[in-house]
């Protein structure tokens, strides 16, 4: 399922002074409540992570574990994912068990793992 994304930074801003944080070595984890019923999802992948195809890699990495995790009836919520440096070398597998943790965390509901 294909979510909304954070394009504005007004809206970055918000999730970051407003939202709860979870930190991770490989990944760090914004979530804020919004009055939308869609969940809007920001990818972040700053410099410090290495070039321009670290940061492409980190993005698509983190999104694909995002997508593993999250769950279909999620709405309302704000979620921004920031790359750390380890981010790019990791694969989606090894990144979706963090994120699911840290999204367990949070509160929000994440798919049942397959049998």
């Amino acid at each position: 399922m294909k979510y909304r994304p954070i394009n504005k930074n007004k809206d970055f801003i918000r999730a970051y002074n407003r939202g709860k944080c979870y930190v991770h070595p490989q990944v760090v984890l914004y979530v804020s409540k919004n009055r939308l019923k869609a969940t809007r999802v920001g990818l972040t992948a700053t410099k410090k992570v290495g070039g321009a195809v670290q940061r492409n890699r980190a993005r698509r990495v983190m999104r694909e574990a995002l997508y593993q995790n999250l769950s279909q009836n999620v709405g309302g919520y704000d979620i921004i994912l920031v790359a750390r440096a380890q981010t790019p070398a990791l694969k989606s597998t090894q990144l979706a068990k963090t994120v699911g943790k840290l999204l367990k965390k949070a509160g929000i509901p994440t798919k049942e793992p397959a049998p």
